[in-house]
């Protein structure tokens, strides 16, 4: 059914960002979901279409948002044999093996988790996202191991993506890289913006971007005679950008062993052990993995770690 959100600015809200002041009145949604409401024609101020979120109000105006119906799915099942950790009425917990993109995009329409999901319980996911992500609250790369959150109605899907905006989702990632980091426990800090040379790409930027905060630890250094210097890290992340972890390894100088991307040129290592080169050099992923995932459960109000 369609919902509709009627609002009459006050005085203390006079010059708020329109997106800002919706979410402020309704906590039920989050901010990321109103911006993509307003991007797609469902705000008026003053009976007139406004589609930039960050739009200035005036005492006195009048907000009117629609959110319509969820439009209904029209996805292929794949038979792929999930990796489930937890699920109960709400939400599921699964292991994405590297190798499988998280949804339906250019060129792969079909054989994905979403796709799983689809298979898996066409009934029980969230459809108030991309009519392509049904249940999809977060994302990791394809060739990206770990653990992920599925919400299986919107309630649900509300509640998470709230906690993962205001960054009290515990995300916890394992990765080896190239050489070590000095020091070898530390935090980083910067702005990642996208790249100005390959839109495909993320990069730290000086000016502009979005805030992007890592917390790095050493677990071990492998180093000797026939092995090049590598270190395993675990990384705890303060914010969710994209790319993040390897746009700031790759930043150092560091980057993640098999990442394809985001790689620095080393030169031909010497003495290496001939299987451990071979390895190295047939990698089909980056070494990251996403160890640790923690939350509030939004019905049961306490919280779940993975």
């Amino acid at each position: 059914m369609e919902k509709k959100i009627n609002l009459i600015v006050n005085k203390e809200d006079h010059n708020k960002r329109v997106d800002a002041y919706i979410n402020k009145h309704n906590k039920e949604i989050s901010r990321t979901r109103i911006k993509n409401l307003i991007l797609k024609k469902n705000l008026k101020i003053n009976n007139k279409i406004v589609i930039d979120p960050s739009k200035k109000i005036s005492e006195n105006d009048s907000i009117n948002i629609e959110i319509p119906e969820p439009k209904l799915l029209s996805l292929r099942p794949y038979k792929y044999k999930l990796d489930i950790v937890y699920e109960d009425n709400d939400l599921m917990v699964i292991n994405k093996p590297a190798g499988i993109v998280m949804h339906p995009g250019a060129g792969n329409y079909d054989n994905t988790i979403v796709n799983a999901l689809i298979n898996h319980d066409k009934k029980s996911l969230s459809s108030i996202g991309d009519e392509l992500r049904p249940g999809i609250v977060h994302r990791i790369d394809k060739n990206t191991s770990g653990l992920i959150v599925i919400a299986k109605n919107n309630f649900t899907h509300e509640n998470l993506s709230i906690q993962f905006s205001k960054h009290t989702i515990l995300r916890s990632y394992q990765l080896l890289i190239w050489g070590k980091l000095r020091p070898p426990k530390g935090r980083i800090e910067n702005f990642i913006a996208r790249s100005n040379t390959n839109r495909q790409l993320m990069e730290v930027n000086i000016f502009k971007g979005k805030k992007a905060i890592t917390n790095y630890e050493t677990l071990e250094i492998f180093e000797n005679e026939s092995t090049p210097t590598l270190s395993l890290l675990e990384c705890n992340l303060e914010t969710g950008r994209t790319h993040q972890i390897r746009v700031h390894m790759n930043n150092l100088g560091n980057s993640i062993v098999g990442d394809d991307k985001y790689k620095k040129k080393y030169k031909k290592i010497r003495n290496i052990d001939s299987e451990l080169n071979y390895l190295l050099n047939n990698l089909d992923r980056q070494f990251l993995h996403a160890k640790t995932l923690g939350f509030f459960h939004p019905k049961k109000k306490k919280g779940n770690g993975f």
